[in-house]
């Protein structure tokens, strides 16, 4: 292996949104061994760096599932917008089934209601650390506004007269999955939308070329690196394209089921490290040849 991809919810972080000491141990390990470290997530690139700036880190972060890739010294090497006409799609099916939505684009994130922001901040939270307290819980929720740029509009629309901006991601969100199962079956056989999930209460909309196993194959490729040397890991469905693409493909132990059954291998759940425990084992095995 030449080089590892890591997912960061539900993969390299914990629940608390941290990388464990032994998960950067591991990393750092696999780097003094020449091995290139990329981050493949989700989150817009100032949400995932922080993180891993928290415990020393630093590497190439592809954002936004794909839509935008930077350098190891945070430079924009790629970036693969949503066409407008996509956007008014999108924007469209998710208003008919009254579902709240998030725009990431070139100039932070926009929303239509910080209540609604925060509620569905708790929503992940309380699922994902159900002993948490209500207090707790809307503090964490809260620091989602340090994290990335979140600005607050009365209507969508107004975007579509932001001259220079670009749109990269919508990310919907709603408790009731019927809903979100019409606007996937409304959207999924249009050409010019990625439909993926970081988890069973959302739904992700990207360009069909800003997807990670697209964008890890390009940037790996820049770094003269084949996708069979490639080991990948993460948890979700917008994981599936670099797990099938990579030349090793580790599910966490939190993984959906359909997420295990794609992946060569399986590795321990979040909380327990997961992340370090696929590289130790890889390493070893490197070894061995």
């Amino acid at each position: 292996m030449k080089l590892i991809a890591t997912d960061l919810d539900g993969t390299l972080l914990n629940n608390s949104g941290e990388v464990s000491a032994r998960n950067v141990q591991a990393i750092k390990k696999a780097i003094e061994h020449g091995i290139e470290f990329v981050v493949a997530t989700g989150r817009s690139f100032d949400a995932a760096n922080k993180p891993l700036q928290a415990v020393g880190l630093t590497a190439p972060v592809i954002s936004l599932n794909g839509a935008m890739t930077y350098s190891l010294d945070g430079k924009l090497l790629r970036d693969v917008p949503l066409d407008q006409s996509i956007v008014r799609k999108i924007q469209l099916a998710c208003q008919e089934e009254d579902i709240y939505f998030e725009v990431f684009t070139n100039d932070g994130v926009y929303s239509t209601s910080r209540e609604n922001f925060i509620a569905v901040m708790e929503d992940i939270l309380k699922s994902a650390n159900p002993n948490l307290s209500e207090e707790e819980i809307r503090e964490n929720a809260e620091l989602r506004f340090q994290h990335e740029k979140v600005q607050f509009i009365e209507n969508y629309d107004e975007l579509f007269h932001i001259e220079g901006l670009k749109i990269f991601k919508i990310l919907a969100f709603s408790l009731e999955k019927e809903k979100l199962n019409k606007v996937y079956v409304d959207l999924e056989k249009d050409s010019g939308i990625a439909i993926t999930s970081s988890g069973d209460i959302n739904l992700e909309f990207n360009h069909p070329d800003a997807q990670k196993g697209i964008a890890l194959e390009v940037l790996a490729k820049n770094m003269g690196i084949e996708m069979k040397d490639v080991m990948s890991l993460g948890d979700n469905f917008n994981d599936v394209s670099m797990l099938k693409m990579a030349g090793r493909s580790v599910s966490m132990g939190n993984a959906v089921d359909e997420i295990k059954a794609l992946c060569s291998h399986t590795t321990k759940i979040n909380e327990e490290h997961g992340v370090a425990f696929a590289i130790e084992e890889m390493l070893k095995e490197v070894a061995v040849e």
